[in-house]
């Protein structure tokens, strides 16, 4: 996948992208994510291209090169981000996949919810069912096996229902 070159914009409409990255970095950092992957994830989210070199990405943000290869690092490594490389290319691109970024960042976590069932059973096994640490853990495997269950049920339904969702978001936007 090539990077795809960034379209020229207007000097009003990339203020209005940055100040909207500022705005929703803030938001993701507030929700935990470290605020130079924020910047990042929000960029690539609003920013019109499809992927994106280091050295796009800390021109579109005006920051180091350094904060941006730690913060591409961590994106990737929690699947937020996909980092590719054209045969013969010296540089890696960060992709942002359009076809439906958020239920692909899901499917992304299922195996990892997947990890914690195996080593909270593995634990209920080892500590003991009737202990109240034991317990504790057979409420969380419950949960999770729970929460596992209804993200698949949800995923579903979101495919089903997206081209009716996405209409009432554009109606809700004008």
């Amino acid at each position: 996948m090539a990077t795809q070159p960034n379209r020229q914009v207007e000097p009003q409409d990339r203020d209005a992208l940055l100040r909207f990255v500022e705005r929703f970095a803030l938001v993701l950092a507030d929700a935990g994510l470290p605020r130079m992957q924020a910047r990042v994830f929000s960029y690539v989210l609003a920013e019109d291209s499809d992927c994106y070199t280091a050295a796009d990405l800390a021109d579109g943000l005006g920051v180091s090169r350094a904060a941006i290869s730690s913060a591409t690092q961590a994106l990737v490594r929690g699947g937020l981000l996909e980092r590719t490389r054209e045969p013969g290319a010296r540089v890696d691109v960060f992709c942002v996949h359009d076809d439906d970024v958020w239920d692909r960042i899901n499917e992304q976590r299922m195996p990892i919810l997947e990890r914690y069932l195996d080593v909270l059973e593995e634990g209920i096994r080892l500590i003991g069912p009737k202990t109240r640490g034991g317990r504790r853990l057979l409420e969380t495997q419950a949960y999770l096996d729970f929460f596992a269950s209804e993200a698949r049920r949800f995923r579903a339904e979101w495919r089903r229902r997206k081209p009716e969702l996405i209409a009432r978001a554009r109606r809700r936007s004008r």
